[in-house]
């Protein structure tokens, strides 16, 4: 018997993985406030799951493809004379509302909805965790590739313009990390939780960060600290896992507030 073997195991690599990956990634979309952004495409990602399943396909495969399609759609029709908020509340749930339709008309396939909207972090296998990791390096090696270009993109596009710095381009980058993420993570916390795995750690992070580089450092031990936390919660109370360790997040975001507000008293 490996450690593999043993599903509490693969559960906590799985929950770290995608934390150490949604931790760095998450802090971009909180300077960047694409919240609704993320939302967007973690929600299109159940039409992803509805045709890979129709497909008789990967679900990660499915899920990614789709998830990339609605970023980059976002990132097109941006700024065409239509609110983007409005263009991000239209689109997020129409997505969401096709994957669902599109999962009803799938005839003779049994599919746990639940596990795929909230996340079922207990069933994963040995399959999904590689996925995980294998989607968490890459996402991991593409923000150390652009970190400097992201970030200067990300504080002043003009001063990014001036240095030779496509925007658009580094915009693009997040864009697919993005993507990646959200599928990778969709066997974790779900579809509806994913954005705030990649939002709460990261403002939970801000008040005890004195730089970019080390707000992504303590963005992704938060995380990390919230899966194995939300992990051993769910496992005393019986509690559903996903929406335990976003719980737990949100506890560590609480602190992290009441941290700051003492802190400007002083």
């Amino acid at each position: 018997m490996t450690m593999l073997d043993s599903f509490l195991t693969r559960a906590t690599l799985a929950g770290l993985g995608v934390a150490l990956a949604a931790g760095p990634l998450g802090c971009f979309v909180v300077w960047r406030r694409m919240a609704y952004f993320g939302d967007a495409t973690a929600h299109a990602s159940i039409l992803g799951v509805a045709l890979a399943l129709a497909f008789s396909t990967s679900v990660f495969l499915g899920a990614l493809i789709v998830s990339l399609a609605m970023a980059v759609a976002i990132t097109l029709l941006s700024g065409r004379g239509m609110g983007t908020d409005t263009l991000l509340g239209v689109l997020a749930h129409s997505a969401l509302a096709l994957g669902l339709v599109a999962v009803s008309f799938l005839d003779g396939v049994r599919i746990d909805l639940m596990a795929y909207l909230f996340g079922d972090i207990l069933a994963v296998g040995k399959t999904d965790l590689a996925v995980i990791w294998a989607g968490a390096a890459a996402v991991l090696g593409l923000l150390a590739w652009r970190w400097q270009s992201l970030l200067t993109a990300t504080l002043n596009p003009d001063l990014a313009q001036a240095s030779g710095i496509d925007p658009n381009r580094e915009r693009l980058i997040l864009t697919l990390a993005l993507a990646l993420v959200v599928a990778v993570a969709i066997k974790v916390v779900g579809a509806l939780l994913i954005s705030a795995l990649l939002i709460i750690p990261a403002a939970a992070a801000r008040p005890f960060a004195t730089t970019p580089e080390r707000m992504a450092i303590l963005s992704a031990g938060l995380g990390g600290l919230a899966a194995l936390g939300g992990m051993r919660l769910s496992y005393s109370f019986d509690t559903p896992t996903g929406p335990t360790i976003v719980a737990l997040a949100a506890g560590l975001f609480a602190v992290s507030s009441l941290y700051r507000s003492l802190m400007r008293r002083d």
